[in-house]
């Protein structure tokens, strides 16, 4: 996610200067680069430390980091331009051969995994391991593509000694929620972190007393204000890709650190499981 997603997000619950300055910046982050923070200021008729607060609001320390990183988005939307291979990942048309667009799915696929991994706070990631490993239950909630994912995490958690609950019906969700205890965690998949269903099962967790857990887009998102612990997965949705295809590698990324992780806190009694599985399972083929 860049610097303009993350402001983006921010938008609807910024203050009115703080809104003034984030509009601006998206709608002329090349003419932001020419100005001091005082002439900055003096355009939007806001306060120098207006602009300082705003900035570490964002993520970022101070006026010259903004610029910096408003910089490097220009540049790089530049570079597109005039280099369509860097584009790729983004530009998945209708006229694309199966090899052009299988080119394409293998750059995005791999931008998801490398900015997400890159993002990651490991002793944070590791807190949230212990979290899971130390949970009586795991609830894990998704829908739509990140259901699917929800459903894969929760199969590997099973094979390692982890109870996990997953549904796909919101009722369901809601009604495997109330039972969360505060010996229990709740994991929330969610790409925008705005889904009215998934905001109502973290309430639900949360006044329950279990640990939530949330993996989506934005630490600013809704999903995220409400969780204790937030990973972000990174990845650029367009309208070729209904399907999710991006969002769900960035999640799996995630996912599948986490059991691994896992698998390495309880190595012994997960191999064992792991192998008991696989003898019940070869002998249904006999």
């Amino acid at each position: 996610m860049t610097l303009l997603d993350t402001i983006t997000c921010l938008l609807p619950r910024l203050a009115e200067n703080q809104r003034k300055i984030a509009q601006f910046i998206l709608e002329k982050p090349e003419q932001v680069l020419a100005l001091s923070s005082q002439q900055f200021a003096e355009t939007l008729n806001v306060s120098q430390s207006a602009i300082v607060k705003f900035s570490q609001k964002i993520g970022v320390k101070g006026y010259p980091a903004l610029k910096l990183a408003l910089s490097e988005i220009i540049g790089r939307q530049q570079l597109e331009e005039t280099n369509p291979h860097i584009a790729l990942h983004n530009r998945i048309t209708q006229s694309d051969n199966l090899m052009v667009v299988a080119q394409k799915l293998a750059l995005e696929k791999n931008y998801s995994i490398t900015e997400t991994t890159k993002q990651i706070d490991f002793k944070l990631f590791e807190k949230i391991v212990d979290c899971i490993d130390k949970s009586q239950r795991v609830q894990i909630v998704g829908i739509g593509g990140s259901g699917l994912t929800a459903k894969d995490l929760s199969y590997k958690l099973q094979k390692i000694g982890i109870t996990t609950l997953v549904e796909s019906d919101h009722h369901v969700q809601i009604a495997a929620a109330l039972t969360l205890t505060p010996v229990d965690t709740q994991i929330v998949i969610s790409f925008t972190g705005k889904r009215k269903d998934m905001l109502t099962a973290a309430n639900i967790a949360r006044k329950q007393g279990a640990n939530v857990i949330a993996i989506t887009r934005s630490r600013h998102s809704p999903l995220a204000l409400l969780a204790d612990y937030v990973l972000e997965s990174i990845a650029e949705e367009n309208e070729w890709r209904s399907s999710s295809i991006s969002s769900r590698t960035a999640q799996n990324t995630l996912t599948d650190l986490l059991f691994m992780a896992l698998l390495q806190k309880r190595e012994e009694r997960a191999k064992m499981l792991v192998m008991n599985a696989r003898v019940m399972i070869n002998k249904l083929d006999e």
